[in-house]
């Protein structure tokens, strides 16, 4: 077996690195959620109130960020930020971005709004079909690859925060356990 002061310090080594790691990418997912505060670095959405609800949630903000970073204190509310981080973005890549989209139908004038137009497209997957990317969105300019690219990196920064929060428990109660079998 082991001897405990190397499984111990093993176990030190592991958490520094898990914080370390958890701290960095909280960072990532608190700035790839304000960038999407800001569509093409463009604070007048923002400032007309056209920016999407799962954006505006701020879930890689205060979720994969601040409570992530608050994770170092409590692995349990990491996990739960980083889980609420993760739910948001796959929903927020399911429903599409907030856009100005043309909702008029033949022979009606032409009539725009704010809204998810990719939403309710039961035939087709707009993740998928590339060609409607720059034909749906109308304002603003490259609406769905802003969106998808940040709900993506958040994502993925989530899995990440998920996998290592997961790591962080199991290294906590070896560590536990180890310093209880300390002679």
């Amino acid at each position: 077996m082991l001897s405990s002061p190397c499984v111990l310090a093993c176990s030190r080594t592991c958490s520094r690195i898990l914080g370390l790691s958890l701290g960095t990418a909280a960072l990532f997912a608190a700035g790839a959620n304000m960038a999407l505060l800001f569509p093409n670095w463009d604070v007048t959405y923002l400032l007309r109130g056209l920016i999407g609800r799962h954006a505006m949630l701020g879930s890689g903000l205060w979720g994969g960020g601040v409570m992530v970073l608050t994770a170092l204190l409590s692995s349990g509310l990491a996990l739960l930020g980083a889980l609420i981080c993760f739910i948001t973005s796959g929903v927020a890549l399911k429903d599409g971005p907030f856009c100005m989209f043309d909702v008029s139908s033949f022979n009606q004038t032409q009539a725009w709004k704010y809204g998810y137009p990719f939403k309710d497209l039961h035939n087709r997957n707009y993740l998928y079909d590339h060609s409607l990317w720059n034909s749906v969105c109308l304002e603003p300019s490259k609406a769905v690859v802003w969106h998808v690219s940040f709900f993506s990196a958040l994502l993925c920064v989530s899995l990440l925060q998920l996998l290592l929060v997961v790591i962080h428990f199991i290294n906590s109660f070896l560590g536990l356990f180890c310093s209880l079998c300390e002679k």
